[in-house]
């Protein structure tokens, strides 16, 4: 449970937005097996520093944080700095085998985290396998030496972690269903803070946020779920949502939120009610033929010196297939003209000189090769029908950087689907549901303007998607029910206040359209973030060439970098 952290003031850091003094923070993360007690059983996980979630990062806009990683642990891993855009140094962005290798037991490794302009709440994970599931924790991201909140400053702010819960090893389920060829089981519960809350047969703990009458609270809001977007709510109490993905957002007032695996919310809360216990509780949501468990989780919202009991009547959450609710919400958010937000800068259309369209479907792969295999044809999932193959023998991003790495990655991802049906249909045989496999990027020339339209298809299971660009936050410019169409849908786009989000929710039978210019020279990641997807390969690696200058390069390689053999 102990976290050593060493701060020092650090040199001075030129954001966009203010020239001020930076901080440098050290973290130690010891991950190692530990004992969790829940639903009348114990089951060992890997954690870091003994805690599940792990250890909180809190550190200011502009720091740079160095965290060394020790593996005390069975099998290799990496972390990921979810949402740092980690300028010019893919080399500490973790995913595993794309930017490193894993970091082996018996061995460690220094992460450089390099902020920027991200304000507000982030986080941190595994990124190897389903280790994530366990490994994981809060980034906050508070505001700069001298400046202030856009909104007035709370009196205090509480870390929600919205969790999925296994009585069992995360990596092993996931290696037992890859072998088998068949989705992994469904969990079996959800957790709030590492709590179950009062729903279940075991007397398991309940998350307790006390409050005090009149005060207002920041709740940091993670959706750090495996597979399933959440609503979330407060009984009799409204919420204000002011960031998203660590950029702050019009304010929007709801009784409840809508967050997918992947994203953060920042939003404030009012202790304003008659004094008491009030449940906050969440619950899932899909738009798929994969339903997940329909849980509903509770922690509770504690007025000081209340006696007052719980009332589960007053619990209003949508329902589990709400898609109506779910577009309600998200449909509201918005960029706002602050000037602790980012200049808005919007590719315009005239701008724009590389499209990238991608049809997101879940498949087959024909062949199964593992003697656990009970299927014919294992599943699988793919973006342009191209099914991602992480790579072994070396990571994608040493292979470009020193480019006489051979055979680890080609640059031909398409940039159109290769077939094109009615992707929101009713999906006829003629349709090729089996998917090819590779290790296939895109590259992209430093400053380009890019547009990518993200499709769902009817394809396999249908439903959403909430897709994570590594190394960027894009806008947010488009959405749509059905096909895309690239005549008319573009002109229904918001240029004005887009949200500037690094996850995006891609809807069940229709589609969304992102734009970012391409400044951040790299390897980076694209996925889906639900963990099932991406193990079946609905990924893909956009290569950012370097610019003209060495501010616009490629950074070298930090000594120590994890190998692969």
């Amino acid at each position: 449970m102990s976290l050593l952290k060493l701060s020092f003031l650090g040199v001075l850091f030129l954001s966009t937005l203010f020239l001020c003094s930076a901080d440098v923070h050290r973290y130690e993360f010891f991950v190692r097996e530990a004992n969790f007690t829940k639903l009348c059983d114990t089951t060992p996980m890997l954690v870091v520093n003994d805690s599940y979630p792990g250890p909180e990062i809190r550190v200011h806009r502009g720091d740079t944080v160095f965290v060394n990683v020790h593996n005390q642990g069975n099998y290799g891993f990496t972390i990921h700095w979810h949402g740092v855009k980690q300028p010019r140094n893919p080399w500490s962005d973790g995913p595993e085998f794309i930017t490193q290798c894993p970091i082996q037991p018996g061995t460690n490794f220094t992460y450089e985290v390099i902020l920027s302009d991200e304000i507000g709440t982030l986080w941190w994970h595994a990124h190897s396998d389903w280790t994530r599931g366990s490994v994981q924790g809060a980034f906050i991201i508070l505001p700069a030496e001298h400046e202030t909140y856009p909104f007035p400053t709370p009196d205090a702010d509480q870390t929600i972690m919205l969790q999925t819960w296994y009585n069992e090893d995360y990596k092993q389920m996931i290696d037992a269903a890859v072998a088998a060829g068949t989705t992994p089981r469904q969990p079996d519960a959800y957790a709030i803070n590492g709590h179950l809350g009062d729903t279940t047969a075991c007397n398991d703990t309940i998350f307790r946020m006390q409050v005090n009458y009149g005060s207002t609270y920041l709740l940091r809001i993670i959706n750090a779920g495996m597979n399933e977007p959440k609503f979330f709510s407060i009984a009799n109490h409204t919420l204000t949502l002011v960031a998203q993905d660590a950029s702050y957002v019009r304010r929007l007032m709801s009784n409840y939120i809508m967050i997918n695996p992947g994203q953060t919310m920042d939003v404030l809360v009012v202790a304003n009610q008659n004094a008491g216990r009030y449940y906050m509780a969440t619950r899932p949501f899909s738009d798929s033929s994969a339903v997940p468990v329909d849980f509903i989780t509770t922690g509770v919202f504690e007025y000081a010196n209340s006696a007052a009991g719980l009332n589960a009547s007053s619990v209003t959450l949508p329902a589990l297939n709400d898609t109506d609710a779910t577009n309600r919400f998200i449909s509201r958010i918005r960029n706002t003209r602050v000037p602790q937000n980012p200049r808005l800068n919007v590719p315009a259309n005239s701008r724009i000189n590389r499209r990238v369209y991608i049809a997101i479907a879940t498949n087959t792969l024909p062949g199964c090769d593992s003697p656990q295999c009970v299927v014919p044809n294992r599943l699988a999932a793919s973006l342009n029908n191209v099914s991602f193959v992480l790579p072994r023998s070396a990571d994608i991003l040493q292979a470009y950087y020193n480019m006489s790495i051979n055979g680890v990655y080609t640059e031909d991802f398409p940039l159109n689907p290769p077939e094109f049906y009615d992707f929101t249909g009713n999906v006829t045989n003629t349709v090729n549901r089996n998917a090819t496999s590779g290790t296939r990027a895109v590259v992209l020339n430093y400053g380009d303007a890019v547009e990518i339209v993200l499709q769902a298809t009817q394809v396999g299971g249908g439903g959403g998607h909430p897709i994570h660009l590594h190394g960027f936050s894009f806008y947010w410019v488009g959405t749509g029910t059905g096909n895309f169409n690239n005549q008319t849908d573009p002109r229904t786009y918001n240029l004005v206040d887009p949200p500037l989000v690094n996850t995006v929710h891609v809807p069940a039978r229709g589609w969304v359209a992102v734009r970012f210019f391409a400044n951040n020279p790299g390897v980076w990641f694209m996925h889906c973030h639900f963990e099932r997807h991406s193990s079946w390969g609905m990924d893909t690696v956009f290569i950012v060439r370097n610019g003209n200058t060495r501010r616009t390069s490629l950074r070298p390689p930090p000594p120590g970098m994890p190998r692969c053999t």
